[in-house]
C-alpha cells in the first residue's frame, strides 16, 4: 500500500490575491481559505461551529490561473499536498504549514445574500 501526501478543501478565500513575480521568471501567490467545521458539544448537545484558516500556495501557471478566476469571498475547492518549510525573521525561526495546490475548482463565485 502506497501512502501519499494529498489534502481536499473546500473554503473561502479570505482576501485579494496578488502574484509575485521573480526575475527567473517564477511567479508565486500566497493566500489563505477559511474552512468550516462543526462538532457536537456532548455535554450541552449544542452545534459548536468554528473555521480554520489555512495557508495556501500556488506556483508559476497555477498562480496565474487562480490570480485570474478567482477573488476574495470565492469558495474554492482545492487538492495538493501538505508542505512545511522555515525562515529566519528577528533572530527567530518560523516554520510555516501550507498546501502547495495542484488542482483547483470554483464552487461560488460570490456570497449568496439571504433576504427574509
Amino acid at each position: 500500500m502506497s501512502i501519499r501526501n494529498q489534502v481536499s478543501l473546500i473554503g473561502r478565500i479570505t482576501k485579494e490575491l496578488e502574484v509575485k513575480s521573480f526575475d527567473n521568471d517564477s511567479k508565486v501567490l500566497n493566500f489563505s481559505i477559511a474552512v468550516d467545521d462543526s462538532y457536537l458539544n456532548k455535554t450541552t448537545g449544542e452545534e459548536v461551529k468554528r473555521s480554520y484558516f489555512i495557508n495556501c500556495v500556488a506556483r508559476n501557471k497555477m498562480a496565474e490561473h487562480i490570480d485570474k478566476n478567482y477573488k476574495k469571498g470565492y469558495q474554492i475547492a482545492i487538492t495538493g499536498k501538505l508542505t512545511s518549510r522555515s525562515y529566519e525573521n528577528n533572530g527567530q525561526t518560523v516554520y510555516v504549514s501550507e498546501v502547495e495546490i495542484a488542482t483547483t475548482d470554483i464552487l461560488l463565485r460570490r456570497e449568496v445574500e439571504i433576504k427574509s
